[in-house]
């Protein structure tokens, strides 16, 4: 083989340049959730759903209460949870208890990297200490 050594090198250099992120990162790139500041006891009485499935859910939650009240006109949501009826709202239902949106909604969709449009058309709550 004609220059099989520096081939055979090439391919090595080439190898282990495409797959240093990968080895490079190796237990570092697992995703801890944030600590987040809930509301104190005096204000939360309880959320429209569980823990686990606003975590997981919440996005598809708000989009299907979008749709509910601005296309169908509904405007009460009965939790799957409870079965209690709670007001379709961003801003008088979930903002009331989590009124602090940098400390509670952006911590988190700034660790998740993610930017959700919610304040597209919601006004957002004033910042703590204005």
């Amino acid at each position: 083989m004609y220059d099989g050594s520096k081939i055979i090198v090439g391919l090595l250099v080439f190898v282990g340049m495409m797959t240093f992120p990968f080895w490079n990162n190796i237990g570092k790139a697992a995703y801890k959730t944030p600590e987040l500041k809930l509301p104190p006891k005096s204000v939360a009485t309880e959320c429209v759903e569980g823990k686990e499935f606003m975590r997981e859910k919440h996005m598809q939650l708000l989009n299907d209460w979008r749709d509910e009240a601005v296309r169908n006109g509904e405007r009460l949501y009965v939790s799957q949870a409870n079965h209690k009826q709670y007001q379709i709202s961003l801003q008088n239902s979930c903002m009331k208890c989590h009124d602090n949106k940098e400390e509670f909604c952006d911590k988190c969709h700034n660790s998740a990297s993610v930017s959700p449009y919610c304040w597209d058309c919601h006004i957002a709550p004033p910042k703590k200490g204005n």
